[in-house]
């Protein structure tokens, strides 16, 4: 859109220049997201900066910009609070504060002059440094503190025109940035700048265009395509360098938050990148922990918490070492599978919730499997699971299409759960054609067997389709099947009419579960006595088995470590021509129905992808394509 800009001078600026503006540099920063995370190795080089970046900026977009708002003052308290809101990452939850810091010093403001646009960038910077716990020259904050001091020496020396002041300020941020490598060792081993300034810088110079043209891009792309001739090899950091692996985040809100009582109390845990982005009554918290409830433990004290999320960054830091094909495998907490398995193939996972009365855990992250059977024992409250908000898939969503050319959900039965549902939201609001959802119609260890096959498959380097289609094909040669010797966590969470508990507990009955075509789990047979489940269950579950065929299977125990071994140790000995037996502890989706005690087993007729890969293009070639 053309703004009105007198091209002589201008002296001062309302919120509707100010909002084009900024408008102008946020569409720099995104178009620029995929070159930022590129360099990014500070402080942990899991190659997220310019997506956090681009997303926090997003999010002003979105909250603050749809409406032309003519006063400063207004404008800014809007942008400030969705980006509060919206923050992403370390560099995110830094940026957020200095506009808050930047709105907090001009409140109430309906124009800005230079003087005064210099000065709340002064105190945005102040705002921004002092958010960070611990922090370090060479960074983002070192840039946004040159430009804040440039600006306020040019007003000192008389300069008047923002013209003159945005294009001296911008010279001063990029010699800056171009310094941040002989500020901090890590960035001149690398060779890059940090990835943090650098989105501050495009910001800037995104801004500057705007004063230059007087008009601003109106299209904002959806989702960024991997760019080949921008894809060096990444030129810094090691997955060692990754001391603490969840990066962390929640929003804090009650009157009157005291938070540098609430910073004393996280610095007190091991953590790193510690930064409280907000106001009194709403703070933003991002910090890298290796236990991340302990940091949901500490902000309840606080006031209301909500927007919790953990994001593996040693996953992180692998992917973008390490591309395993051109397909990224994604799926949520309700697949078991052994933690090496998801380490070795880089599959990633976003996490279902666990709650328990005005508590929330993230799944296999603030709650490990075996604390999740400890509460489910010891509370006198039915802890539920609920399926991820479209939110926590669509992050991970980002950070993957900015790495791979696809990515492929595998997810919880869709008759189970609305996981799907979620998964598939998060997709259409990225890119429906670079992101697809694939429902398994299972749960538990099928989910897990349908997820190794597509990791496996995608590290073999098979193409998205051909990597679906082979899904297609498992789905309904994928079995999952469950012995409840106990039936009272079934009643507890209404799944399970009580007159079932009560008829196999007079016969002394274990029921059996599976899934069926449809995805819906059911009853499947019962077992008589209860001695020697193990060996009696897999005994059950091989006479279900065509023993001509090959079959990779999974068993899942629900903390019940020595049955599960025994019963892989069975299976492994009596399934002739098993491709393999897995062992892995269950998680909260099956086990608060399930209960302790039981065991899970996922069934899948075994193909490699080498073979499937072959058969696909055999089916491809006799059908003309």
């Amino acid at each position: 859109m053309d703004a009105d800009i007198d091209q002589k001078s201008l002296l001062s600026i309302d919120g509707a220049w100010l909002r084009d503006a900024l408008v102008a540099g946020i569409h720099h920063v995104i178009a620029r997201r995929d070159y930022i995370n590129r360099i990014n190795v500070f402080p942990v080089p899991d190659g997220d900066t310019g997506t956090n970046l681009a997303m926090t900026m997003h999010a002003i977009l979105v909250g603050a910009t749809r409406k032309i708002n003519s006063d400063v003052g207004k404008f800014l308290e809007q942008a400030a609070d969705h980006a509060i809101d919206g923050a992403r990452g370390n560099s995110g939850a830094i940026f957020a504060q200095f506009l808050q810091g930047f709105h907090e010093a001009v409140e109430g403001a309906s124009t800005l002059t230079a003087h005064d646009y210099a000065e709340a960038t002064y105190n945005g910077s102040r705002s921004a440094q002092m958010a960070i716990a611990r922090p370090k020259e060479g960074t983002m904050i070192t840039v946004i503190r040159d430009y804040a001091l440039s600006l306020r020496a040019q007003i000192k020396e008389g300069v008047e025109d923002f013209r003159d002041l945005l294009q001296v300020g911008l010279e001063r941020a990029r010699t800056s940035l171009s310094n941040t490598p002989n500020q901090l060792e890590v960035l001149r081993k690398a060779g890059v700048v940090d990835a943090g300034a650098q989105g501050f810088v495009d910001l800037l110079e995104g801004i500057q265009e705007y004063v230059e043209t007087g008009t601003v891009t109106s299209v904002l792309p959806v989702g960024l395509q991997l760019d080949e001739d921008l894809a060096p090899e990444h030129l810094g950091g090691n997955v060692e360098d990754v001391t603490h692996r969840y990066c962390t985040e929640c929003v804090v809100t009650r009157d009157g938050l005291d938070r540098r009582k609430l910073r004393d109390q996280l610095l007190e845990l091991n953590c790193s990148s510690l930064v409280l982005a907000g106001t009194r009554n709403k703070v933003r918290v991002h910090i890298h922990v290796n236990d991340t409830a302990d940091v949901f433990r500490i902000c309840e004290d606080f006031g209301d918490v909500s927007s919790r999320k953990a994001d593996d960054i040693l996953a992180q830091t692998q992917t973008t070492h390490s591309r395993h094909g051109r397909v990224a495998i994604l799926s949520d907490t309700g697949a078991d599978l052994p933690e090496e398995e998801m380490e070795r193939l880089h599959i990633h996972l976003v996490p279902l919730r666990v709650n328990l009365s005005d508590r929330q855990f993230l799944d296999k992250v603030s709650l490990s499997s075996s604390e999740f059977y400890e509460l489910l024992r010891s509370s006198p409250e039915y802890p539920r699971t609920s399926q991820p908000p479209p939110g926590d898939f669509r992050r991970q969503f980002e950070f993957l299409t900015s790495h791979f050319d696809s990515v492929i959900a595998v997810t919880v039965s869709r008759a189970m759960s609305g996981t799907w549902q979620a998964a598939q939201a998060a997709a259409k609001r990225v890119d429906e054609e670079q992101v697809k959802t694939f429902d398994s119609m299972n749960a538990s260890a099928g989910q897990g067997l349908l997820t190794l096959f597509a990791a496996e498959a995608a590290a073999a380097n098979l193409n998205r389709q051909c990597i679906l289609d082979g899904l297609e094909y498992l789905r309904p040669r994928t079995r999952t099947y469950a012995l409840v010797p106990d039936l009272s966590y079934g009643v507890r969470g209404g799944r399970v009419p009580k007159g079932m508990k009560t008829f196999t507990d007079v016969a002394h009955l274990s029921l059996i579960i599976k899934n069926n075509d449809e995805g819906k789990i059911g009853p499947a047979g019962v077992l008589f006595l209860r001695s020697d489940a193990p060996r009696r269950f897999a005994r059950w579950v091989m006479k279900r088995l065509n023993h001509k065929r090959r079959y990779r299977l999974l068993v899942a125990h629900c903390d019940y470590a020595e049955g599960g071994e025994a019963m892989r140790q069975f299976l492994e000995q009596n399934v002739k021509g098993a491709h393999s037996v897995l062992l892995t502890a269950a998680g909260s989706s099956i086990g608060a129905h399930a209960g302790p005690g039981s065991l899970v087993v996922g069934v899948q007729e075994y193909i490699s992808a080498e073979e499937w890969q072959a058969r696909w293009k055999e089916q491809q070639a006799g059908n003309g394509g």
